[in-house]
């Protein structure tokens, strides 16, 4: 397993945030923000001057964390979004298509296959109805991904209408396309009530080709959870990383902070890689002891 971050939960500075990271050995970047936009919307120069800065450092970029289906289903409609859009604007589902094939030209231009897609926001319970709706959104996706070499990721997501490891699996087994595998979001499905291991994980682990790392707690008289520093969180990070490293996991295990208690991003950020760094030495240590 390697380690990357989502560049601008540290600084949307992408040269900044890049420096930072390799103070901890970092050298996969997953790119969401880059300065002033969102990848989806960004120009081609600026997908071009992400590339040069991760080459200049010697660094790589292991996914296009886009907004892809972060939009409502049809017949469906919210006032506002269901979840943050991490400043990319805000469409609708007759232009997701498009969104997805600028994130493809932004992969290619640097030269990953990793495009982080979601399951529209979800504006009420998840039913049969609204599962099968979501499958039959993602056959023309698949068929553009497989068509174009690339991978979708799918991360569960608590603000959209999949949002725990079991209901990934049971939409991944639908969509049942090799270019269509999970993001596993551990924090994400702690959010929605699921314990995201052993439980979650036993039940998507074999669609996992991505990895999201932040953690979570309920705090003591509190009704809800609140993102924390990775390692101080209710989340069996330790558990979580020693299980993929016995199954052989050789993906990314990507920072994707949240927490912000340490008066700055970048500062809590530091703080929740410093944590995950101590859990991926506990991990290797157990793993090896099996």
């Amino acid at each position: 397993m390697q380690v990357s971050v989502i560049t601008d939960e540290i600084d949307n500075d992408l040269e900044h945030a890049l420096d930072v990271m390799l103070e901890y050995g970092v050298k996969g970047a997953e790119l969401r923000n880059l300065w002033d936009k969102n990848i989806a919307d960004a120009p081609d120069e600026y997908w071009h001057r992400a590339k040069a800065a991760l080459d200049a450092r010697g660094m790589k970029a292991v996914g296009v964390a886009s907004p892809f289906y972060k939009c409502d289903l049809p017949g469906v409609s919210g006032d506002d979004p269901a979840g943050p859009l991490h400043s990319a604007v805000a469409r609708g589902l007759a232009d997701q298509i498009s969104v997805l094939e600028n994130c493809i030209r932004a992969a290619r231009v640097l030269d990953t296959n990793l495009i982080r897609v979601f399951s529209f926001w979800r504006r009420s319970s998840l039913t049969p109805d609204i599962e099968e709706a979501i499958v039959d959104a993602f056959v023309e996706p698949a068929q553009i991904a497989a068509s174009e070499g690339m991978l979708l990721g799918l991360e569960n997501e608590h603000a959209c209408y999949i949002g725990t490891g079991a209901q990934t699996a049971r939409v991944l087994e639908k969509i049942n396309s090799p270019a269509v595998q999970a993001i596993w979001d551990p924090g994400n499905a702690y959010f929605d009530g699921e314990q995201p291991f052993p439980g979650g994980y036993e039940a998507v682990k074999r669609f996992v080709t991505h990895v999201h790392v932040k953690d979570a707690v309920v705090p003591q008289g509190a009704s809800s959870p609140q993102w924390t520093v990775v390692g101080e969180g209710a989340i069996d990070w330790l558990g979580q990383l020693t299980a993929l490293l016995r199954s052989g996991y050789a993906g990314y295990l990507s920072l994707e902070t949240h927490y912000n208690g340490h008066g700055s991003k970048e500062a809590s950020s530091r703080a929740c890689l410093e944590g995950l760094q101590r859990l991926l030495a506990q991990a290797d240590d157990q793993a090896v002891q099996s």
